[in-house]
């Protein structure tokens, strides 16, 4: 059986496709698309960011995303690269737990509030006491 990233470019140059139209289309860097191609998975950036930059490449080909997607991440497995994702897993679940714990309390910005709002009517009223005086002097 072939490599996942030796079919990818042979399916690309059988249909004509060059570097540089897939990184235009795309914006994704040539020197991702080249390790991308030459299997060398650790030069891609990790997480989703790996499956998106496949997933935009086969856009470009017009390729069915199902079965090559699979391909590529047992060719990830292959190459020992899928298991630096779980850091990435776990840095996502660590975020979301501490992100939920810290809820800030409201009440400092009401008390800044009320105190604007008594600010504006203290000086409303003294604005309106001296226009009214002013008028009936």
């Amino acid at each position: 059986m072939n490599k996942f990233c030796d079919d990818l470019r042979a399916e690309r140059e059988r249909r004509k496709v060059t570097l540089e139209t897939i990184c235009g289309v795309t914006k994704i860097s040539s020197q991702h698309i080249r390790a991308l191609e030459a299997g060398r998975y650790a030069e891609l950036p990790g997480g989703i960011f790996r499956k998106s930059i496949v997933r935009s490449y086969l856009q470009v080909l017009g390729l069915e995303e199902s079965p090559w997607i699979s391909r590529f991440e047992a060719s990830l497995r292959e190459s020992g690269v899928a298991e630096e994702d779980k850091d990435w897993v776990e840095f996502a679940e660590n975020v979301r737990k501490n992100r939920g714990a810290k809820v800030k309390s409201l009440a400092p910005r009401w008390i800044g509030v009320a105190l604007m709002a008594a600010a504006l009517v203290a000086i409303g009223w003294v604005l309106w006491t001296r226009v009214l005086y002013r008028i009936v002097s």
